[in-house]
Order: C-alpha cells, then sequence, then structure tokens
C-alpha cells in the first residue's frame, strides 16, 4: 500500500474537508447522510496525448526533431543551450545540454479541477527529461509553467522527482496532480500545453526519445456514493500474482520496503501479462536469493526521491512504457462498465482506491491509498482483484463484492475512522497496453480518447 499519509492524501483531506465544511459532526460519519451528486453534463474526462510523427512536427521545437517509423518520437537534433542543474536529492550540480517542444493548445473537452500528465520514454543513461504544463482558467488568465516530473528511466544522472510547493495561489501541484485550488469557486482550467525539455550530457550525440506525451483532465462531482452498475461481463483474465508484503523489510531506502509496494507490484503484474519482464542483467543489481526479484526492480525504477514513494502515478506509467514496444498512460473511468469495456478486450486495469477495513469485505485491511490490479468479473459481477496487499502471491487472486469495491473505487469523498472527510480517488486507474493492440483493442483504447 502507499504511504499512510503521503503528500497527496494530505491534500485531497484538506480540500475535502474545506469544501464540505460543516457537513460532518463530531458525532461521525453517522451524523450526515452520505451523497451521491447527479451525473454531470457531457463528459467528466478528457484524455488527450501527442504520439504520431504528425504529433510531434505540430509541436514548436527548439533543438528537437520528430523521428518517423513503427514507434515515431520526439528526439534531440541539436543542443539548444545548456543549463546547470542541481540535484536536490544527492546536492550535486551538473552541466547539461538541453533542447524543448512545446506541445499546441489544447482545449479540453472537460473544464477541469485536475490534471495528471504522463508520458513514455526511453532515457539512456546521460540522458533525463522535464515535463512542464501551463494551463489558461475559465476567466482568461493563465498558471505558470508547473513542472510534472523530472524523469528519468535509470537513476544514475538524476533521482527521479517531483517537486514540490508549486502554486498561483490558484492552483498547485500536488506530487503528480495539478489541482484547482477551489474547485467550489467554479474556477476551470480549459486548456492547457505541455512542455518537454530534453537533457543530455554536453558533446555528446546522445538523446532520451519520447514516444508519447499527453494528459488526463477531469471534473469529477463530489460523492460519497455512486450509483449501482449493472453487470454485463463474467471473464477472468490470466495475470501473474505477485504479493508486496513478501518483500517486507527488503530495500527500506524505497518507501520503507515491500509494505509500501502496492503500484510497482501491480504495474510489475501487468507488464508479464503483456509478456515483457526484466532481463537477468537488469536484476544483477537485486541481492541473490530474494523471491520476486523484478518486484524489487520495479519498485526501484518507479521510486519519486521527493514524494519519497513508488506510488507516483505517472512514474509507473512511464516505467512499464520503458518495455520493448509497451505504452501506458494514467486516466480515469467512469463506471465499472468501463472496466468491463476493457476486460473484455483483454486489457486489464491498475486501480487506485482508499477505504476502511469494514468497507471492502473480505479485504482484512483498511487505507489512506492503495493499488491493485482488476482481471475480470464473476458470474455474479463481483470484481476479481489481484491484490498486492496479500501475504503471499498465491493468496493475491481475492474476489471483492461489486457494489463495495465500485463505491471506493468511484468516490471522491469519504470518511476515515475518525468521521473526518477524506478524498476518494475518483476512478483514477493505470492502463499499460502494447504499442501494437489488437483491433479490438485499438477500438476500446480510442473510445477512451487514449489512441
Amino acid at each position: 500500500m502507499n504511504r499512510p499519509t503521503s503528500r497527496r492524501t494530505v491534500l485531497t483531506a484538506a480540500l475535502a474537508a474545506a469544501a464540505t465544511a460543516g457537513a460532518v459532526s463530531s458525532a461521525g460519519p453517522a451524523a450526515a447522510a452520505p451523497f451521491a451528486a447527479p451525473a454531470p453534463e457531457g463528459p467528466a474526462v478528457d484524455n488527450h496525448a501527442w504520439h504520431t510523427y504528425t504529433d510531434w512536427r505540430a509541436g514548436s521545437g527548439a533543438g528537437t526533431r520528430a523521428v518517423a517509423g513503427l514507434c515515431p518520437g520526439l528526439v534531440i537534433g541539436h543542443a539548444e543551450g545548456r543549463t546547470d542543474y542541481t540535484d536536490p536529492h544527492t546536492g550535486t550540480t551538473a552541466t547539461w545540454e538541453y533542447a524543448t517542444w512545446t506541445s499546441p493548445v489544447h482545449r479540453s473537452a472537460v473544464p477541469a479541477t485536475e490534471v495528471i500528465a504522463s508520458w513514455n520514454a526511453h532515457t539512456p543513461a546521460g540522458t533525463w527529461i522535464q515535463i512542464e504544463l501551463r494551463g489558461r482558467y475559465s476567466d482568461g488568465t493563465s498558471t505558470p509553467w508547473y513542472v510534472m516530473g523530472r524523469w528519468a528511466s535509470g537513476d544514475g544522472d538524476i533521482r527521479r522527482t517531483s517537486v514540490d510547493d508549486q502554486s498561483d495561489g490558484r492552483s498547485s501541484v500536488w506530487t503528480d496532480t495539478f489541482s484547482v485550488d477551489d474547485a467550489a469557486s467554479g474556477l476551470r482550467l480549459v486548456s492547457y500545453r505541455l512542455r518537454l525539455t530534453l537533457h543530455r550530457t554536453p558533446g555528446s550525440r546522445l538523446t532520451p526519445t519520447v514516444r508519447r506525451l499527453g494528459a488526463m483532465a477531469s471534473d469529477i462531482p463530489d460523492r460519497f456514493t455512486v450509483p449501482a452498475g449493472t453487470p454485463r461481463l463474467a471473464r477472468e483474465l490470466r495475470v501473474p500474482r505477485y504479493s508486496q508484503n513478501v518483500h517486507a523489510g527488503q530495500y527500506p531506502e524505497y518507501d520503507n520496503g515491500g509494505e509500501a509496494w502496492c503500484s510497482p507490484t501491480s504495474s510489475q503484474m501487468i507488464i508479464e501479462y503483456w509478456g515483457r519482464r526484466p532481463t537477468a542483467e537488469d536484476l544483477a543489481w537485486v541481492k541473490p536469493g530474494l523471491a520476486d526479484p523484478q518486484v524489487c526492480h520495479a519498485a526501484r525504477f518507479t521510486y519519486d526521491y521527493q514524494y519519497e514513494g513508488c506510488g507516483n502515478w505517472p512514474f509507473n506509467a512511464a516505467y512499464a512504457a520503458t518495455y520493448h514496444e509497451m505504452s501506458a498512460a494514467v486516466t480515469r473511468l467512469g463506471s465499472l462498465a468501463d472496466l468491463e469495456t476493457l476486460i473484455r478486450a483483454g486489457i486489464p486495469v491498475i486501480t487506485s482506491q482508499s477505504f476502511l477495513k469494514e468497507e471492502l469485505t473480505g479485504a482484512g485491511y483498511g487505507t489512506s491509498g492503495h493499488l491493485m490490479t482488476v482481471i475480470g468479473f464473476t458470474e455474479d459481477g463481483d470484481v476479481i482483484a489481484n491484490d498486492p496487499a496479500s501475504p503471499d502471491d498465491d493468496a493475491v487472486r481475492r474476489v471483492y463484492r461489486r457494489r463495495e469495491w465500485e463505491n471506493i473505487w468511484l468516490r471522491t469523498k469519504r470518511y476515515d475512522a475518525e468521521g473526518k472527510v477524506r478524498s476518494g480517488t475518483g476512478g483514477v486507474c493505470y492502463l499499460y497496453w502494447p504499442t501494437r493492440p489488437t483491433p479490438a483493442q485499438r477500438r476500446v483504447l480510442r473510445s477512451f480518447g487514449l489512441l
């Protein structure tokens, strides 16, 4: 599971408390009736990405160039300049050559309260990338350029990191999420641009290759409960099973060890479902004799040194996309029907949820934030999940009651054990797929705006 009180948890709890001030008395949850918000008019989620040769050529580059092929991308054509970067996590200052690319303005179909960027890139040793977002508010003013991540697939040059303390007094970036500070004010983000800065060792011919850059913009209504969906699929995908708890105490430098590794453990399950896995050379750094060393590998290479955890959503997607011909994105889904559509097409989904122990029968724990992998549905419509918070690999497959699971995943507000209002993730999930999916998978991914 994620850290019990992450920066994301602290922020969203504060926002939730402000939005519902006075709604909960000292008597706790029973003192206030949970509400379900009416369905919003129009879509609640907008996915958009730049990933084709035409897309890369449509942006504004300074030193970058688009490359064609089966997996088109963006690379450094020539250095536009040099810059010094002091890594806040090592104290080391180094000089880097850089080139930049700025996307066209994307006007979101959803005037948004939140935006989460994600990217797919290859960064050989001696290179790294920075991802930024700048948006326009519904009142015509603009945000500053916000850093959404400084990222490399390895950790030998820089430490991959989110950036704290970014705000203009109207919006803020919290680890991996742009958020309007006061959604109740009506202020929304109506459009945005993304900017890439590609870095390399001065004088070298090295280059990162960025294959995909996009964002999910959303405006999910406040809700403690969601309407019940009707089951329409019975299918189970054969996804490898890995327990995070097998790794308890291992590599504590990565978020205190395996008991916090729900996100990379889930990522590794789906990466291997698609037939990819780290090589023996990749795993040579792991202590011999450890079970499932690839989970340790995933934890190390998803770790966010600022967040101090492995649960940064875009960093997990970026890690998955480092494998051969894999694509990945962070998004939100609106219902279990959406999940069923993906499972029918053979695409498992990593979901994020938080709940009290008594809210999810059979889990045996409560959590302020946890990732698990949905792999199917029973004949009765119940959710089949590979839950990494299990004592061993054999125990990972779980069946959870549909109505309970549906609510803990899709709600945006919840009560903690003390009756305080906390946040829910509102359907956040990771999707990983091959760069050459089947026609059926392509149709489904396109229907969600991911292709």
